[in-house]
């Protein structure tokens, strides 16, 4: 550490004052030892069994998080985690040798709210000792292919931060912990490297894979998760675990298993300890066949496990002592009770090396016919929220800075992020965004999402309040998506705030309900900004149904400032229809400056796209599809299509029409080709004046099922790009990876599922490209996708299906809702841009993030009073084009988290690509930075304190870590995909 930021980290510490302000939280020193000092004694010449009590406790899946917490609803399944973490710490005090891991802080915190501070202490004491130890410890275990990465960053932090703040050094999680995601990602392992974990162990992977694994003795490998922050940043030693995360056959001992108990008195006819011992050895040996090292790990424990703790343990006891016991007789078998940190300790003393990775975990497969990439798109409204819901946790969070304290306590009430915060986190987890559980539950989500938001949207008022000094009424529109917000329909004069929470300005358009047919729109500076007023459309109606009146929609583009907001006033001109501005022709041609879009007359399809300022252009043709979904009545296979499986029963989709019905809108502001392809199927498409995408706003459903055939709805584009059966997508909204048709870097495919067998998650952009054209396509949530056919990106939009697909949910995925009981509509929109490869992330990565943080519209009805501030942003400048200020929130009454990432990867920007530095004392326009110290990732270290275990790949070729110097404490430099975490003395200027 540099002398500088040593002084500074001192001064900062005292300037905060109180450990419960810091990452490290409780520096309270104890005589017992904890982490890896705690783990038992191993023997060196014995093959050691690692047993590892444990439980996996679902943040929601079958019963929502409430039902699971307190044990509700055991009609539906019998769980209580209140009981299980009631039951384990009674049992670990009644045997020091004994150890328990818990994974996730959302029912822990929970749990320990509700404790006496005497149990408070003795649980204290058991974490001090090693005997209860935390691992992952994220608020949940997140899903892999359908998180974005700023979410999960948020709620990995949340929890983290609650175990520091409660055990200090002791609560600090050493490893991570993935044992049910149902494939796993490169970008969560980098992550997870940053974070400071020294392995990460998971449960799932394809089942050709695993096969490949064992034969190698790969099943233990380090995971290069990155292929521009520079070794060993983004290194991650990685253990694929022997039974999922089950038990080995047989020894089972919880009050759900039917495996028979240790009888242990040899004067009863039912003595069976030899038998247990046995069986035992066996599956112990054959366990140490296909790995490296003479220790193993076996999972004890399983989903909402130890609820009756004294079963497992009194059989692990006897367990331990019978297989022991055997050495004196020349057994080379050792048991022990141990956690994976203790076990991961064990490999890294090996000193062994380790074959490298360097790409991910999808598909998985558990089968021939079993892939599991259904979940990909799986309930794709919820998708939507909750990236929505992230947008707005953010600005809720930036508000809360920008406005200070007011924000919290002001004119409106009392607002707070911390519901949105847990309201978000919890939606993480691996059966909520992934759209793998019931029905019920899903509503749950959704209603702690819009909870969070009303908190929130208190807080949020009250900022803008501040800022603006105006505390006039603000009214949220949220469903603006199809055209109602009931103060725009009614009203003659009202003004819209559009505050920005990307670092950079934003152009945006926006559309909005109303029923005149002419408006004055004027910006902040009060120049008239160019409006339209056009059409609602056919598709539009009949998907708002009776939620809202407007027959026109007012369209406008805005511009709003780096981190702030800008005010523009609109009033009505002229009441009545619109003028007649549609044609029902199809055009030949859609242009703006930047772009041409082209439609064949016949059929009202798309036929080109064109890039004008670099004289581009290819064949693009865009329809509709879907697959039949596999009823599981099949010669093959008995797997239908089901909320996790994608299994479609041909690899040649259905069209749904070869033709579209169009209606053409053509203004100043927008152009518009409006597309009908069935009842349930319509689409716009759509040029705005300044924007160098074209957007694809589909609308599908309700998806007819009178039938009896479950559907999975998909568009294809189809273009004369050359790919080579290779395609790219992103991972978690950060680094791009190469897909290529039926391959699989580390092994040897047998491809059985043509199309699900080539689907990959997209969580916000893909693209196809050769060395001229790359056509990338931006989506608004996580959806799966393949590139089945040369020059084709496909990407699956709507799901129905009719069979449960027998993983465990126990429905079909068939989501109806009281406005929709006939099944579920969902729009969406989809942005795409041409470009040369060399150029194209310069384009795709700002369009992704704006996609992400989109801007939030309040309104206000009449006039502001004339002392209001209709301008405002919280940088003193914008940002460089590389860098994305990706948190800022507060972290308590004197300081703020604050990240700044590196957007671009190292390969894809002559000029983004290069380090950039950032002074931040020169960030903020109304906060002056007074003391700054660099944390982790998950802000639960200090940065020059994380140290990680370093690990050896079979290569000889591993660079170590390059170091460098700020040129100064205030400025920061951040290379290629690099996030930097700081915490911020500051105080308002």
């Amino acid at each position: 550490m540099a002398a500088g930021t040593l002084q500074l980290a001192v001064a900062l510490l005292s300037l905060l004052g109180g450990a419960l302000s810091f990452p490290l939280g409780q520096e309270t020193k104890h005589t017992a030892t904890c982490g890896y000092e705690s783990c038992h004694a191993t023997k060196p010449n014995m093959l050691n069994v690692h047993l590892v009590p444990h439980t996996h406790d679902d943040v929601g899946w079958l019963k929502t998080v409430d039902q699971y917490y307190y044990g509700d609803r055991n009609d539906i399944q019998h769980a209580g985690v209140q009981y299980i973490l009631d039951s384990v710490v009674d049992q670990l005090l009644k045997n020091p040798d004994r150890r328990f891991i818990y994974v996730e802080t959302a029912f822990f915190y929970r749990w320990w709210k509700q404790q006496s501070s005497g149990m408070q202490q003795t649980v204290k004491q058991l974490v001090n000792e090693g005997r209860l130890e935390f691992v992952n410890g994220g608020w949940c275990m997140s899903d892999e292919a359908t998180t974005h990465y700023s979410a999960v960053i948020d709620q990995m932090t949340m929890g983290l931060r609650f175990l520091n703040e409660t055990f200090g050094a002791c609560g600090r999680p050493r490893v991570a912990w993935h044992i049910d995601p149902f494939g796993h990602a490169r970008e969560h392992a980098s992550m997870f490297a940053q974070m400071g974990y020294d392995g990460f162990f998971f449960g799932r992977l394809d089942y050709q894979d695993r096969t490949h694994r064992m034969i190698h003795k790969e099943q233990e490998l380090l995971w290069r998760a990155s292929d521009s922050l520079t070794p060993p940043v983004a290194d991650l030693f990685t253990g694929i675990l022997p039974n999922g995360y089950n038990p080995p056959d047989g020894f089972c001992w919880d009050q759900s298993c039917d495996d028979p108990p240790i009888r242990d008195d040899p004067d009863l006819e039912d003595y069976n300890v030899d038998d247990v011992v046995n069986r035992f050895l066996v599956i112990a040996n054959s366990q140490a066949t296909v790995y490296k090292t003479n220790h193993i790990i076996m999972t004890m424990g399983s989903d909402f496990q130890y609820e009756n703790a004294n079963l497992w343990y009194k059989n692990l006891d006897k367990l331990i002592h019978y297989v022991n016991a055997l050495q004196a007789n020349g057994s080379k078998v050792n048991v022990l009770y141990s956690t994976p940190s203790c076990y991961l300790q064990e490999l890294h003393r090996a000193n062994l090396t380790w074959s490298l990775k360097t790409d991910d975990f999808f598909p998985y497969a558990d089968s021939a016919h079993d892939f599991w990439t259904g979940y990909f798109t799986s309930r794709p409204a919820l998708k939507r929220y909750e990236r929505i819901s992230n947008s707005n946790l953010q600005t809720c969070n930036q508000l809360e800075v920008l406005g200070g304290p007011a924000s919290r306590k002001g004119p409106f009430g009392e607002g707070d992020s911390e519901t949105m915060k847990k309201a978000m986190a919890v939606a993480q987890h691996h059966d909520a965004v992934s759209g793998t559980e019931k029905q019920h539950v899903a509503n749950d989500y959704a209603r702690r999402l819009a909870n969070g938001w009303q908190h929130c949207q208190v807080l949020v008022s009250n900022s803008l309040a501040a800022l603006s000094g105006s505390s006039a009424e603000r009214i949220y529109c949220d469903n603006l998506n199809i055209s109602v917000c009931p103060l725009t329909e009614s009203s003659k004069k009202f003004s819209v705030n559009v505050y920005n929470p990307l670092a950079r300005p934003v152009t945006w358009p926006v559309r909005l309900p109303v029923n005149g047919s002419a408006y004055t729109v004027s910006d902040a500076t009060g120049k008239a900004v160019d409006c339209q007023v056009v059409p609602v459309s056919k598709a539009t109606r009949e998907v708002r149904r009776n939620r809202g009146f407007a027959v026109n929609e007012l369209v406008f583009q805005v511009q709003a400032p780096p981190l702030g907001y800008s005010t523009y006033s609109v009033s009505l001109r002229q009441e009545g229809p619109p003028p007649t501005s549609t044609q029902h022709r199809t055009p030949t041609v859609l242009q703006n400056k930047f772009l041409r879009v082209t439609f064949d007359p016949d059929t009202g399809l798309l036929s080109s796209l064109s890039n004008l300022e670099t004289k581009q252009s290819i064949k693009l043709t865009q329809n509709f599809y879907w697959y039949n979904a596999s009823d599981g009545n099949n010669s093959q296979s008995i797997q239908p299509s089901g909320a996790y499986i994608f299994r479609p029963n041909s690899s040649t989709p259905f069209i749904i029409s070869q033709t579209a019905k169009t209606e053409t809108i053509q203004t100043s502001v927008v152009q518009e080709v409006r597309q009908w392809f069935a009842p349930w199927v319509s689409q716009v498409v759509r040029l705005y004046a300044d924007s160098r995408a074209l957007e694809l706003e589909w609308t599908v459903g309700p998806l007819p099922i009178d039938d009896s055939l479950g559907k999975e709805v998909i568009t294809r584009l189809d273009t004369s790009i050359k790919t080579s059966e290779i395609f790219y997508t992103d991972s978690n909204g950060r680094e791009v990876l190469q897909r290529k048709k039926d391959f699989r870097p580390t092994w040897n495919l047998k491809q059985s599922e043509p199309i699900a067998g080539n689907y990959y998650p997209i969580n916000s952009r893909a693209y196809i490209k050769d060395d001229v054209d790359q056509l990338t396509v931006v989506t608004d949530r996580s959806q799966g996708g393949g590139s089945i056919h040369n020059g084709s990106l496909e990407i699956m939009l709507h799901r129905r299906l009719l069979y449960d697909d027998v993983r465990g949910v126990g429905e079909p995925l068939n989501e109806t809702s009281h406005i929709f009981p006939e099944g579920l509509v969902v729009r969406g929109r989809l942005l795409l841009s041409l470009n040369p490869p060399p150029v194209a992330a310069d384009a795709h990565r700002p369009l992704a993030q704006e996609v992400v943080l989109q801007p939030l519209l309040t309104f206000t009805d009449g006039d502001l009073s004339l002392n209001t501030q209709l301008e405002f942003s919280g940088l003193q400048a914008a940002l460089p084009p590389n860098v994305h200020l990706l948190t800022l929130t507060q972290w308590d009454k004197e300081s703020v988290l604050l990240r700044l990432e590196h957007q671009f990867q190292s390969w894809e920007s002559k000029v983004n690509s290069q380090p950039v530095t950032v002074n931040l004392q020169k960030l903020f326009s109304t906060l002056e930075v007074l003391g700054v110290s660099e944390l982790n990732l998950s802000a639960n270290q200090w940065k020059d304190e994380m140290i990680r275990f370093h690990w050896k790949p079979q290569t000889d070729n591993d660079p170590l870590l390059k170091t460098f110097e700020d040129p100064s404490t205030w400025e920061v430099t951040l290379r290629p995909m690099e996030i930097r975490t700081f915490l911020l003395r500051v105080s308002r200027r």
